[in-house]
C-alpha cells in the first residue's frame, strides 16, 4: 500500500497526454481507413484501449488530487510543470471524437466533449494567470509546452463543430459563442506564446533533453486550428461565401506552415538521437497528438483543394504517427510495469 500511495504521489499531470495521443490515432486510423481498410478496425480497438487509459489516467489524476493535494498543487504551481495539466480535459475532448467519428455514438461523445471543454477552458485561463503574477519563471522554463493551453482552447471547437450541428436555439446559440470564444483565444495567444518561444530558441540555450520531444508541439495549434475552424464553417450558418472562401484560403496557408515544422520537429529530434541522447519521459507522448493533429489537418485541406497527393502525404505522416505512438506506449508500458512490481 506504501508502495502504491508513492506512484500515486508521484504520478505526472503529463499522462493525460496518453488519452490525446491515441485517441487522435484512432480518429486518423478511421479518416485514412479509406486507402488501408484495415485501419478501420485499429480505430476501434485505439478507441477501447484510449477508454480503459482515460479510465485508469483519471483515477490516479483524482487520487493525487485527495491524497496528495500539496503536491498537485504544486506541480500546478510550477512555470513547466503546470502548462501539461490541460492534457486531461483536452484528451477527454480527444476521446469524445473517438466516440463521435469512429463509433458513432453522439451522446457519450458530447459529454466527453463537454466535460473536457469547460475544463480545459478554466485552465486556459488558470495557468496563465498563474504564470503572469509569478516572479519565478525564467527563459529557462521557456518549450513548446507553453502551447498546450492554447491548444486546449483550439481543440474544443474540432469536436464543438460537430455538435453545432444537432443544436438550435438559444443553445445553440451559447454553444456557438463558447466556440468561437476559445478559437479565437487559443489562436491568439499561440501567436503570442510562438514569439517568446522563438526567441528562447534563438538567444539561449537548448531545450534539455526530456524536453526535446515538446518541438513536435509546435504542429498542435496549426493541426487543430486547421480542423477546427474548418468545422465551425461548414457546421455553421455565420460564413457567408465570401467568408468561406477567404477562412479556406487562411487554412491552406496556416496547413502549408507546418510542413516546416514537420521538417524541423525531425531534424531536432535526429539532432538528440545522435548528438546527446533521448531518454524516455512522458514528454515522448508530445510526438503524437500534435502531430495527429496534423494527419487531421493533412486530410481536410485535402477536402478542400481535392490535390491528391496532399493526402498521400497525410497517409504517410500517419504512418509515422503510428510508429511514435508505438514508441511513445512501449516506454510508458516498460515504466507501468517497473511501477508493478515495485508495488507487487
Amino acid at each position: 500500500m506504501t508502495k502504491l500511495r508513492g506512484v500515486v504521489e508521484g504520478f505526472s499531470p503529463s499522462y493525460g497526454a496518453c488519452i490525446m495521443g491515441t485517441g487522435i490515432l484512432a480518429v486518423t486510423s478511421k479518416v485514412y481507413s479509406i486507402y488501408v481498410p484495415f485501419l478501420s478496425i485499429l480505430a476501434v480497438f485505439f478507441t477501447i484501449l484510449n477508454t480503459l487509459v482515460a479510465i485508469v489516467v483519471t483515477v490516479f489524476w483524482i487520487s493525487r488530487w485527495i491524497f496528495y493535494s500539496s503536491r498537485a498543487l504544486e506541480d500546478l504551481m510550477h512555470p513547466i510543470k503546470t502548462n501539461f495539466y490541460p492534457t486531461l480535459p483536452i484528451g477527454y475532448m480527444v476521446l469524445g471524437m473517438d466516440y463521435i467519428v469512429v463509433v458513432g455514438n453522439y451522446f457519450i461523445g458530447v459529454l466527453l466533449w463537454a466535460i473536457g471543454s469547460i475544463l480545459t477552458f478554466i485552465f486556459g485561463i488558470l495557468i496563465p494567470y498563474n504564470l503572469f503574477r509569478s516572479e519565478t519563471v525564467h527563459l529557462d522554463h521557456i518549450n513548446p509546452s507553453i502551447f498546450i493551453p492554447p491548444v486546449g482552447l483550439i481543440v474544443i471547437p474540432i469536436a464543438g463543430g460537430i455538435v453545432l450541428s444537432k443544436l438550435s436555439g438559444v443553445l445553440y446559440e451559447a454553444t456557438l459563442f463558447f466556440n468561437i470564444v476559445s478559437w479565437g483565444s487559443g489562436f491568439f495567444i499561440y501567436l503570442a506564446l510562438l514569439a517568446v518561444c522563438v526567441h528562447r530558441f534563438l538567444l539561449h540555450r537548448p531545450l534539455p533533453s526530456v524536453l526535446a520531444p515538446t518541438m513536435w508541439i509546435n504542429l498542435g495549434p496549426i493541426g487543430a486550428g486547421t480542423v477546427a475552424l474548418y468545422n465551425l464553417s461548414m457546421n455553421t450558418n455565420v460564413f457567408d461565401t465570401t467568408m468561406d472562401s477567404m477562412i479556406k484560403a487562411f487554412l491552406i496557408l496556416f496547413w502549408g506552415s507546418g510542413v516546416w515544422w514537420l521538417l524541423l520537429a525531425i531534424v531536432m529530434t535526429l539532432h538528440y538521437i545522435h548528438r546527446q541522447s533521448l531518454p524516455y519521459a512522458p514528454t515522448w507522448w508530445a510526438f503524437t497528438f500534435p502531430l495527429g493533429a496534423y494527419v487531421a489537418a493533412t486530410h481536410v485541406v485535402y477536402m478542400m483543394v481535392k490535390l491528391s497527393v496532399i493526402d498521400y502525404f497525410g497517409l504517410m505522416i500517419y504512418f509515422l504517427l503510428l510508429g511514435l505512438w508505438i514508441a511513445a506506449s512501449q516506454g510508458t508500458l516498460r515504466g507501468c510495469i517497473k511501477c508493478l512490481k515495485r508495488i507487487l
